[in-house]
């Protein structure tokens, strides 16, 4: 039986796009069952839609605020498909202990920084101003605490002289499309073993 595998996306959704990419080989231990953006204009709907893959979006704004009832959406429909992995592939709300909890050690994220550094927002700005020689990015357990938990793969470059947060962030995102493709195949077939990159 394949790992079923719902993947919640904010834009246009490159990593979700290379993630299904890499699902559709063969021999693969886990297919997709839905794509999920917090806005209708994600364009990684319909990206998803024209690989076949059913794409739903249940949007932050007419909640206001009220993060559990936006959680409880997000959850119903993830009950209608019944996934046993949640992937994050930017993502871009922060999800309530009440929402992680209960996927603990199902749910992975892709973050762009070599965790435990730079969590949160900013992580190329921020690694240039740290004068850091490299930089890279995390596929990660999702845990309550914001971009911690168990770290599963890192992927990591040199640092430029000549690099700008933008330069930065274009060949981090090279890397983020190596990694999480990696990681979510070893981990949908039961091995958690780090990857380097």
């Amino acid at each position: 039986m394949k790992k079923r595998v719902a993947i919640f996306i904010s834009g246009g959704g490159s990593n979700m796009v290379r993630l299904l990419e890499d699902m559709a080989e063969p021999g693969h231990a886990a297919e997709p069952v839905l794509v999920l953006a917090n806005s209708a204009d994600a364009g990684g709907l319909a990206k998803a839609e024209a690989m076949g893959v059913k794409a739903v979006a249940v949007d932050h704004r007419p909640f206001k605020g009220d993060r559990p009832a936006f959680e409880a959406a997000l959850q119903a429909e993830l009950d209608q498909v019944q996934p046993d992995i949640l992937c994050l592939a930017g993502f871009m709300r922060v999800l309530t202990e009440g929402f992680v909890a209960p996927w603990e050690g199902r749910m992975l994220n892709i973050h762009p920084s070599l965790l435990p550094k730079y969590k949160g927002l900013h992580t190329h700005a921020r690694a240039l101003e740290a004068g850091d020689y490299e930089h890279g990015c995390t596929v990660h357990l999702v845990t309550p605490a914001l971009d911690d938990g168990p770290i599963l793969g890192q992927a990591r470059i040199a640092v430029e002289p000549s690099d700008t947060p933008d330069t930065l962030a274009s060949r981090v995102l090279v890397q983020e499309h190596k990694l999480y493709p990696a990681v979510l195949r070893q981990f949908a077939a039961g091995n958690t073993t780090p990857i380097t990159l």
